[in-house]
């Protein structure tokens, strides 16, 4: 099986665009629009396909250390601090990518000026300029809100440009943003557009599903999750730990095990979507903000069903919160509609939920989660064999964490 690993980190990119909204007041489509403003200045500057498609996955991906920049604010004032660890932890995810051009730095500088007053200090020279690229487009954007802004502000912003060259910009990216920033490409950044833009100009890139380099990737997905809240921050990682040792136990043969813990990876990816008000509440959720959280169950099928290819991967993420006699949602599946693998995540989605800490409950130990999980088997809603399984496989887990996958294949 083949994955569009374009597909699936515009998919993560645009989850996060969601949480950069609700803690930053960033707009829609954010980090769409400056792949595509990087992906018309490399051909500009006529870069390789290579070194095009590395600055453009790392211009969608520039703010994927987001989570844990935020988890990380919460306990740290110093802003500089703060936003120096966003960007190094954002490089140190992307390089788990398998790049075929070099990309050190161009998360990690991303926030750099030309004239040494980012971040980190450097000047133009030195840093990577597709990290001036990625700069000049998250700047832009930003600042003059490139999804709506009126046409004959473009005067204006060009000036801007050329003032701030070799200045606020690098020369080099100044130089290739004025050359491409006209009418016809602030329309095709309206939000109307992007889904169509993005689909024409940006490159793809396909990886097979057995490489290291996508269960890197899932892994990576998960800890991106399980930072939106302080109380789900190991959430996703165990599911899919758990999952993958699952996968062990009944002997799944290696693609499949590896496409299941990938699904189990991003099965809460539409949790991103919801506001933190509402997933750190220590009492009772109301029965709108309890709609709100059911919400996220959509939110990953329609993100997931975008990814060519990813069929089964969809349906599994999405069926996490769906029972056996068709009470769950949000497709009401019932027995007959579910499979073993969209059982198996089902079960082990509700094991970790109950066993670890949460707003409005203490951490159980593995008894206890059982107790639990034992009950909604014989009330029907999930599966009873894969309930007996886990009481055998998981007591020797019980309050410790599943370790990771060694990725053999």
């Amino acid at each position: 099986m083949k994955i569009h690993m374009d597909e699936l980190i515009q998919s993560i990119a645009a989850a996060l665009d969601i949480v950069e909204s609700e803690f930053l007041g960033v707009s829609t489509h954010h980090g769409k629009r400056i792949a595509v403003l990087c992906a018309l200045m490399a051909n500009e500057l006529g870069m390789s396909e290579n070194e095009k498609r590395a600055v453009t996955t790392c211009a969608l991906f520039h703010d994927n250390a987001l989570t844990e920049y935020i988890l990380y604010k919460h306990a740290n004032t110093e802003s500089d601090i703060n936003l120096r660890l966003h960007c190094e932890y954002g490089q140190r995810n992307i390089e788990m990518f398998p790049f075929d051009s070099d990309v050190s730095g161009l998360i990690l500088y991303h926030h750099e000026q030309a004239d040494g007053k980012g971040s980190f200090g450097k000047k133009e020279g030195e840093f990577p300029e597709g990290a001036g690229l990625i700069a000049i487009a998250d700047t832009l954007d930003l600042d003059c809100h490139l999804q709506r802004v009126p046409y004959e502000k473009l005067p204006s912003i060009q000036k801007e440009i050329a003032e701030q060259s070799g200045k606020k910009y690098t020369t080099t990216a100044a130089n290739a943003m004025l050359a491409v920033l006209n009418e016809d490409t602030l329309l095709s950044l309206r939000d109307e557009n992007i889904a169509q833009t993005t689909a024409r100009i940006l490159p793809a890139w396909e990886l097979s599903i057995d490489s290291k380099s996508i269960m890197s990737l899932a892994g990576l997905a998960a800890r991106i999750i399980d930072h939106k809240s302080v109380f789900t921050k190991n959430h996703s990682v165990q599911i899919a730990n758990r999952v993958w040792l699952m996968g062990g136990y009944y002997g799944f043969e290696p693609v499949k095990r590896a496409k299941v813990y990938l699904a189990a990876s991003l099965h809460d990816i539409g949790k991103l979507s919801t506001p933190n008000a509402i997933l750190d509440k220590p009492g009772k959720l109301s029965e709108k903000e309890f709609e709100i959280i059911k919400n996220h169950v959509k939110v990953t099928h329609d993100l997931l069903n975008e990814i060519t290819g990813f069929e089964e991967v969809c349906r599994w993420a999405a069926s996490h919160h769906e029972k056996l006699d068709g009470t769950g949602y949000p497709f009401g599946k019932n027995a007959e509609e579910l499979d073993f693998s969209d059982r198996l995540i089902a079960c082990t989605d509700i094991y970790q939920a109950v066993s670890e800490k949460r707003p409005y409950h203490s951490g159980r130990d593995h008894v206890q989660t059982m107790q639990i999980l034992g009950g909604m088997a014989d009330r029907g809603f999930v599966d009873k064999d894969i309930v007996k399984d886990f009481d055998t496989v998981m007591a020797e887990y019980s309050e410790k964490a599943v370790p990771p996958p060694d990725f053999t294949f």
